[in-house]
């Protein structure tokens, strides 16, 4: 799964779990997706989480630290069913910082359209799960890189492949940024880096990291049987990343990568994929069509099929799901909000 269920501090209230992370050219401006919630996790209250905070991060000079932030907070849900939220935008070294207030840029509720005097357009609501994932395949890669084998399908072929997300819904919010927003203080850099954070509030008043989504599939590959770790990764900043978990993965790719023979140096072939993988952040060319595919990661549109890209490129040798695209029960919409309709 991309980030679906990805660790029990994660699964503990699924409104706070972020799925998916997409990143592309939108009618505007550069879209923003994140998706929370999804109806496999049988939440008690579906939507978002009146205590927690959802933030997209954006890093405008290359540094893995993010420069503005857009921070989204929803009030509890009304008789029915809907949510008021708020967006701030932060900008500079306040960017960090999980108690600046910021500057508010949009308010609006669930399931309706806001669109700001600057032309930020935001909505959040109810949404068809766009992501497809072949159980069989996704707990078959995760053996083998806790284990350091090869694959082990058994007498699995590709005429048993089924959708596992077919049919399942998530709550998506979608913010999508005009280009004089999105890159004021960039100067004529059109890189970014993004990811997005969702935070619980604390007792004591601070605030708890529940998820951190940058690139998609990491998780899948490395936590599925090492759920600490899952927890662990889900913490900390992007900008630690490689000194933190670098040297743990690049072995976990190598071990699989000599079961395949695949490589004359499994170790450096890893030490490559685990910098090409942290920090984990999302990178995207402004203004470019998005691309999440071998050749390069460039943002990310909801029809890309990551999780051939990622299983294929850890383990230095073709792993296909057997599905793609066309096992989504409802389809990504070609105008704003983008996401497909919940069914």
């Amino acid at each position: 799964m991309s980030h679906h269920l990805d660790s029990p501090l994660a699964r503990q209230d699924v409104r706070l779990d972020i799925t998916d992370l997409y990143v592309f050219r939108g009618e505007v401006g550069t879209a923003f997706v994140i998706d929370v919630c999804h109806s496999l996790g049988q939440p008690k209250v579906p939507g978002y989480h009146p205590e927690g905070m959802y933030e997209f991060k954006v890093d405008l000079n290359g540094d893995a630290v993010e420069e503005v932030t857009y921070r989204l907070n929803f009030e509890e849900r009304d008789a029915q069913g809907k949510q008021k939220y708020t967006v701030r935008r932060i900008r500079g070294k306040e960017a960090v910082d999980p108690h600046a207030k910021g500057t508010v840029i949009a308010q609006g509720i669930t399931e309706e359209t806001v669109t700001s005097p600057s032309g930020v357009r935001v909505w959040a609501g109810p949404a068809g799960d766009p992501f497809w994932i072949e159980p069989t395949v996704l707990h078959a890669v995760g053996h083998a890189f806790e284990d350091g084998t090869k694959l082990d399908l058994g007498d699995w072929n590709d005429s048993k492949a089924v959708n596992l997300f077919a049919g399942k819904t998530v709550y998506s919010i979608v913010l999508e940024l005009p280009d004089a927003e999105l890159l004021n203080g960039a100067g004529d850099n059109r890189k970014i880096g993004v990811w997005a954070v969702a935070s619980l509030a604390t007792d004591a008043g601070g605030w708890r990291t529940i998820n951190r989504f940058g690139l998609p599939m990491i998780w899948p590959l490395f936590t599925q049987y090492n759920e600490d770790l899952g927890n662990r990764l889900n913490g900390g900043r992007p900008a630690d990343d490689f000194a933190t978990w670098g040297d743990a993965l690049a072995k976990k790719m190598a071990a699989v990568v000599a079961a395949y023979g695949t490589s004359e140096d499994p170790q450096a072939y890893g030490e490559k994929i685990a910098h090409r993988m942290f920090p984990n952040i999302m990178p995207y060319h402004v203004g470019t069509s998005a691309s999440y595919g071998f050749l390069e990661w460039n943002g990310r549109t909801m029809t890309d099929n990551a999780p051939d890209v990622m299983f294929s490129i850890a383990a230095n040798t073709p792993i296909q799901l057997g599905i793609g695209k066309e096992s989504v029960t409802s389809k990504p919409r070609k105008n704003f909000p983008y996401v497909p309709l919940a069914v």
